[in-house]
């Protein structure tokens, strides 16, 4: 009933009610999900399921979460808080096991905004918590944050925080992928808390085991997120294989209580392994340049190479990260526009040389109207990405006989170089 009166007054009397103040009361009112992982340890983050871009730059189909985590013992840590415009909920999401006003440390294993973007709410509402995290993350707190000095409990790499009977162990992780960032391990309950790392980008699942796609969707976030950093992702994964994991409690995405499977995964990712695929990305004014990567791909195909095409136009980045993580090669179509490679294949070859996949070789296939020029463009830009070019076509107009038998050839020879 207090529900339906608190409705009604917002709608009544709008001017007695700020949106915080109606927000908060209204959550406080519904029943409120908080999993408890294990014996006194909750989860307490919120879904955005409406969110569909992240970083105005990653596409998100599925939403996101932002996964924090409450401890209670004699002394009370809270792991991570969310992103800004969710911290009514989090308090409410707290309060509904333990007072916020109450939590003795706020755990910051990474400072973005979407992990930390509440803690200056969190600790306007409780004078006496202590921000836990590293020396770097201190900075990164009073710049971010302007948290004061005295709020600070800065910790070092396998250094331990006792709560009474829980015991918190946290592991530098600089680099996965801010220079503040750590992990956090539950020692007597065996749960690493990763952050980033480990993650994935939906709303749907709470459970690794309830999202069938959840490797695909890993790849996805490690092609977006950690790809640039596998050097540092497999010294964390070495910091943390001599520990004893029941579960993995990530920043986005689902719980892993497989954590041998998203482990084995990121091994892969990390190690640059890669299967016998060709990525093929392209964009085109006038058809000639989408008929000249059909026929690369078709010889790829009939060489038993696997060969996903992705029109620039219309492509989820995303899914181009994803299969960027695992191909041996990369084909980029592009016609000339004002003597250069057309806008959307520029932002393309940027992509390569910033998301830095494992592939060996590259391809690059052009085509002009009355002026050259993307191809010399193309090779200044991918040059410093070490790709080996297996071969590189320029047409005048729509590609001939002659060209599509150069292409072939072309597709030959790298399918044989990829297999080898």
């Amino acid at each position: 009933m207090r529900f339906y009166v608190a409705i009604a007054r917002a709608v009544m009397f709008p001017c007695q009610y700020s949106f915080f103040i109606i927000h908060f009361r209204l959550l406080t009112m519904l029943k409120m999900h908080t999993p408890e992982l294990a014996k006194n340890v909750y989860y307490v983050g919120v879904k955005d399921r409406d969110r569909r871009l992240f970083d105005s730059l990653i596409p998100l189909p599925q939403g996101t979460t932002y996964n924090a985590y409450l401890i209670k013992d004699e002394r009370t840590a809270l792991i991570d808080t969310v992103n800004p415009g969710f911290e009514v909920e989090l308090e409410a999401r707290i309060n509904h096991v333990h007072q916020a006003s109450e939590i003795d440390y706020i755990i910051m294993n990474h400072a973005e905004p979407d992990h930390a973007g509440a803690i200056p709410y969190l600790l306007e509402k409780n004078t006496k918590a202590k921000l836990v995290t590293t020396k770097r993350g201190a900075e990164a707190a009073r710049i971010y944050f302007q948290t004061p000095e005295d709020r600070i409990k800065i910790v070092s790499d396998g250094e331990t925080l006792d709560l009474g009977t829980k015991t918190l162990r946290f592991i530098e992780a600089p680099m996965l992928h801010w220079p503040e960032t750590m992990f956090t391990f539950l020692e007597e309950d065996r749960i690493l808390f990763t952050c980033d790392f480990l993650g994935l980008h939906t709303a749907y699942g709470f459970y690794d085991d309830e999202v069938p796609e959840l490797i695909q969707y890993a790849q996805r976030y490690f092609g977006e997120i950690m790809m640039p950093y596998r050097a540092m992702g497999k010294r964390g994964l070495d910091k943390i294989k001599d520990l004893e994991i029941k579960l993995i409690a990530p920043s986005h995405g689902p719980i892993h209580q497989n954590p041998q499977r998203i482990l084995e995964a990121y091994q892969r990712w990390t190690s640059g392994e890669t299967l016998d695929k060709v990525i093929l990305v392209y964009v085109s004014m006038w058809k000639s340049t989408e008929k000249m990567i059909k026929q690369l791909a078709e010889t790829l195909e009939k060489e038993g190479i696997d060969a996903p095409v992705y029109n620039l136009v219309s492509a989820d980045v995303g899914d181009i990260a994803k299969d960027l993580v695992d191909a041996k090669g990369i084909v980029l179509g592009t016609p000339t526009v004002l003597g250069r490679m057309h806008p959307l294949a520029v932002y393309a070859a940027h992509l390569v040389k910033v998301l830095k996949p494992p592939a060996k070789y590259g391809v690059v296939l052009t085509s002009y109207g009355w002026g050259k020029g993307a191809l010399s463009h193309a090779s200044e830009m991918l040059g410093p990405t070490g790709l080996e070019v297996v071969g590189a076509v320029e047409i005048n107009g729509s590609p001939n006989k002659e060209s599509y038998e150069q292409i072939s050839q072309i597709g030959e020879t790298l399918a044989k170089k990829i297999k080898e």
